[in-house]
């Protein structure tokens, strides 16, 4: 993903993944197998109603976050979009600027 950079602010167990420094997942690296992403409120309940391993947002709001439990009870199709999903809502948050520099940007 363009301009994606990590860092670990809370300490040694969670990794942050950021797009021009706008957080768009964590990942836990305490054992619990576990990543919060952010959601459109809309789709996060029907996440939630459909699938046990999403939950509300682990320390977020739960409004616009879930909790993907990486329990092998999910497709790695759906998790790869809904962190692509996360992505695309901090994207359009961003300043119009941003936005159109991410564009030029060149993926590998």
């Amino acid at each position: 993903m363009k301009a994606v950079t990590e860092d670990m602010p809370f300490g040694d167990d969670t990794i942050v993944f950021r797009v021009y420094q706008k957080i768009f997942a964590l990942v836990s690296l305490s054992g619990n197998n576990m990543v919060n992403l952010k959601c459109d409120p809309a789709r996060a309940i029907e996440l939630r109603e459909e699938y046990a391993a999403i939950i509300p947002g682990y320390h977020m709001n739960k409004a616009h976050w879930n909790s993907v439990h990486l329990d092998g009870n999910l497709k790695d199709e759906l998790i790869k979009e809904l962190v692509e999903h996360s992505y695309q809502l901090i994207v359009l948050s961003l300043p119009k600027n941003k936005q159109e520099e991410l564009k030029r940007i060149k993926t590998k």
